[in-house]
């Protein structure tokens, strides 16, 4: 990875999902700006931020998809993740564990 490039694997296929009340949505519905969560799998030699092996919050529309070795991985840049989920940051009494 180069830069300030960041490579990450999709965790959830677009597809059926359910409301917390147990409503089923079709993957056909139209929804707002909806932003997905994604496993880091690589970053380049600038970035700060996130490690391999983080969760990051991305907006989908904003993205690059690469096929490595038959798997697809979406690439972008740090500057548009927009949260960070990762055990390192549970480590003082007042961390969520996400970082903004």
């Amino acid at each position: 990875m180069l830069h300030d490039r960041v490579l990450v694997k999709v965790e959830s296929a677009e597809g059926e999902r359910r409301s917390t009340g147990g409503i089923v949505i079709p993957a056909t519905a139209q929804v707002g700006r909806r932003l997905s969560w994604a496993e880091v799998v690589a970053v380049g030699q600038n970035v700060r931020t996130v490690e391999p092996g983080d969760r990051v919050l991305y907006d989908p529309e904003d993205r690059a998809e690469v096929e490595v070795r038959g798997v697809m991985y979406v690439l972008m840049r740090e500057r548009d993740v927009h949260a960070v989920a990762a055990e390192r940051l549970q480590g003082s009494d007042d961390s969520t564990g996400l970082y903004l």
